[in-house]
């Protein structure tokens, strides 16, 4: 297999958030209509959605770009020496525009608002230790499976999304892009977008203490050396 160019990179990031997030915002509609009320119910539609369309967009975009969808992943990967800042900049660039594009895209297949404000109201103590908690399991994850079994890391991911949706009280967001493009919808899937900036804060920190936390753990074949 050739070696992806930039562009393609890029592209695989732009479309891979893009869809990742058409997909929670979707269906987070669809199941919030269909429950009728029950919020449990609404949410495992949600849940299952986000995990099966993860570990797709993990194995169709991971050759091309890494399937990050996050900028506290190409952070880490840029810390772990894996990833050009520069190339980072773009990665999270593209990853900003594809989220708002998903949430455009989820709101035109249910016949909405294009982009809405959100007022749905995401704070507090347990909800921004739940963002920590959730960013670094999904980033010690990420590390060490990929260290260790690259084979098996579009399934943990997935499955740790899944459950990240149920153990923490924020169900999970664990990506500032994803955090931003959902302050544009006010649906479900929604945040308000003055709540925004603590999730990012507290994602970054969870992604920080997963990098030095995996690099005790799982260090690098070449730190061994």
């Amino acid at each position: 297999m050739t070696t992806p160019t930039t562009a393609q990179a890029l592209v695989a990031e732009l479309l891979g958030t893009a869809l990742l997030v058409a997909v929670v915002v979707g269906s987070g509609i669809m199941g919030d209509t269909l429950a009728g009320g029950n919020v449990a119910v609404a949410l495992l539609a949600n849940t299952i959605a986000t995990g099966a369309a993860l570990y797709v967009l993990i194995q169709l975009f991971g050759p091309v770009s890494g399937a990050h969808f996050n900028p506290v992943v190409s952070l880490v990967f840029v810390l772990d020496r894996s990833l050009a800042p520069v190339s980072a900049l773009g990665y999270v660039g593209a990853q900003a525009l594809g989220g708002i594009a998903g949430t455009v895209l989820a709101h035109a297949m249910f016949d909405q608002p294009l982009l809405q404000a959100s007022e749905h109201v995401r704070r507090g103590t347990g909800v921004l230790v739940s963002e920590v908690v959730a960013t670094f399991a999904l980033l010690l994850v990420i590390l060490g499976t990929s260290r260790r079994n690259a084979k098996v890391t579009p399934g943990a991911v997935a499955l740790t999304v899944v459950a990240g949706y149920w153990f923490t009280a924020s169900t999970s967001f664990a990506n500032p892009a994803v955090a931003f493009a959902r302050a544009f919808t006010n649906t479900f899937a929604g945040i308000r977008l003055a709540d925004v900036p603590a999730f990012a804060l507290a994602e970054l920190l969870g992604a920080l203490l997963a990098f030095r936390v995996a690099a005790f753990l799982v260090p690098k074949a070449n730190d061994l050396a």
